[in-house]
């Protein structure tokens, strides 16, 4: 392998004017710069990235840590992140979790043991474990989609909250009273706020979530069907199911297919990412798109400004997603009995179950 040394004496110039052209640090003639660049495309000269940001105080590498890199839209995300981060000469350097906080943390460590000049962290379930850790980190982080207790810096993300709530009121409108939710792990950030924002929106229009009406499984297409197939086993099934993310949405529109229930005619399906299948499903599938690529690019853009050392408030956004109807759901079907009294027993049904200590 070429050293700068040997780029240097093939080039006819000093070993510090090649460090001058590749890390910018002086003014070179027009034509040393460029013979100089010919030279090392020439030889295949890499420079040492360690060394340089050594010397520069710099690697121009951030960091991203995240739980879960088979979730399709962290990979939306991360595509953002690096195609931002590309355009102005940073790599990433990529950390997965696999959803055990004890193993996002090590990678933490080892991301900033390798001079990232900043980080971007998806926390996800993990996030109370994790924060001791970034609460004693110098390094400019920007924390995406997931607050961490405790822990002051940037935060943008997606407004989860704002998603449940228009998709229950898409539902609302077209006239279901019999309203489900399929949701991801208890203790999974997402599931949580599209929960409660979908609690708000049936709060508001006076029909409540029944608790047999909520089922919380895998967030993938497995733990959707199980949960629907379940839903639609019930005495009073739903006339309608808001899954808290897209895979969920499209394994229960396979239990639904299964069961002999017609989608939208019987049962209308609403997701909560709108993922490039979703357009693609049998019936497409309408959903709550996010601008999930849009909040990677953002992330990088402030992170890089912070590393840079621009200031300002710390800065906390929330972006919505918009809803995109297709032809999983339409009108509720007439019912053979009212809608308010198969809520009121699904309710009464539950208290008493609650209250009863032989339950």
């Amino acid at each position: 392998m070429a050293t700068m040394k040997q780029v240097a004496e093939r080039a006819g110039v000093s070993t510090s004017t090649v460090s001058h052209v590749i890390n910018a640090t002086r003014a070179v003639s027009e034509d040393v710069r460029v013979r100089v660049l010919a030279t090392i495309d020439e030889m295949g000269y890499i420079p040492n990235a360690m060394a340089r940001s050594l010397k520069n105080d710099k690697s121009h590498t951030i960091g991203v840590s995240i739980p879960d890199n088979t979730d399709p839209c962290l990979a939306e995300l991360l595509r953002g992140i690096e195609d931002a981060a590309f355009e102005v000469g940073y790599t990433i350097m990529l950390c997965n979790g696999y959803q055990d906080a004890r193993r996002q943390a090590a990678h933490l460590r080892s991301l900033i043991e390798k001079r990232i000049d900043g980080l971007i962290l998806v926390a996800g379930a993990g996030r109370d474990e994790l924060a001791p850790l970034l609460a004693s980190q110098r390094v400019p982080i920007v924390l995406a989609d997931h607050e961490v207790p405790s822990v002051e810096a940037d935060f943008i993300g997606l407004d989860h909250e704002a998603t449940g709530h228009a998709a229950a009121r898409h539902l609302i409108e077209l006239g279901h009273r019999r309203i489900a939710c399929v949701a991801g792990p208890r203790a999974e950030p997402h599931s949580q706020e599209r929960i409660a924002g979908l609690r708000r929106a049936l709060d508001e229009a006076g029909i409540g979530l029944a608790p047999h009406y909520l089922v919380h499984g895998a967030p993938d297409c497995a733990g959707g069907h199980d949960a629907v197939r379940g839903l639609l086993a019930l005495g009073v099934p739903p006339t309608a199911i808001f899954a808290c993310n897209d895979l969920m949405a499209l394994g229960g529109l396979c239990a639904a297919r299964e069961a002999g229930v017609a989608v939208p005619q019987d049962l209308s399906v609403l997701g909560g990412d709108d993922l490039g299948m979703a357009a693609y499903a049998t019936p497409r599938l309408s959903s709550v798109a996010q601008p999930t690529y849009e909040m990677g690019r953002r992330l990088t853009a402030l992170l890089i400004a912070r590393v840079r050392g621009e200031g300002g408030a710390r800065r906390y956004e929330r972006l919505a997603g918009r809803l995109v109807a297709r032809q999983s759901t339409a009108p509720a079907p007439a019912l053979p009995i009212p809608a308010e009294h198969d809520i009121a027993r699904l309710h009464n049904t539950a208290i008493a179950k609650s209250t009863d200590p032989h339950v």
